[in-house]
């Protein structure tokens, strides 16, 4: 039994991009970033963006006419949105709160680590709810770009760090 549509997968990934950007656009405001560290958070930033759209992108025709004749959407996607931010954060503004509070940049890249893996240790527990072939292909696609960004992460900390 397929407990997530394909919307509803996308939903949630496209609501952890948008904490991962609020995140990693504080991140680039902290004073005493080097060029280097810089450069890394802010392509982070933007990828976050890119990801949105190519989650977005993998809705066809038919998932958007299931959106359409979905009359309570907006009440699903609101709730997907509070399921997101209680296991991968503990409050909306808190992925803006861990930037905002990081001493350094061992901090951030240590913070976005751990939100990386929280994020796809939360896809990784909703695969085995999904049953759905087309849903499957959402998620090993979602599961493949949060994967990227804790490789980027990590060997930037092992040679900066």
């Amino acid at each position: 039994m397929s407990v997530y549509s394909v919307n509803e997968i996308i939903e949630l990934a496209v609501q952890i991009e948008h904490n991962g950007y609020a995140f990693y656009n504080e991140a680039i405001k902290h004073r005493g970033l080097d060029a280097k560290s810089l450069s890394l958070l802010t392509l982070l930033r933007d990828q976050e963006l890119n990801h949105e759209k190519t989650f977005l992108a993998l809705r066809d025709d038919q998932d958007m006419q299931n959106l359409i004749l979905s009359q309570d959407w907006e009440l699903v996607a609101s709730y997907l949105k509070t399921i997101v931010e209680a296991r991968i954060f503990n409050s909306p503004d808190a992925a803006i709160n861990l930037a905002t509070n990081a001493k350094d940049i061992k901090d951030i890249i240590d913070f976005a680590i751990q939100f990386e893996k929280d994020t796809l240790l939360f896809f990784h527990t909703i695969k085995d709810a999904i049953s759905n072939p087309k849903a499957e292909n959402a998620l090993a696609i979602i599961i493949h770009e949060e994967i990227s960004h804790i490789l980027k992460l990590t060997e930037y900390k092992a040679m900066n760090i």
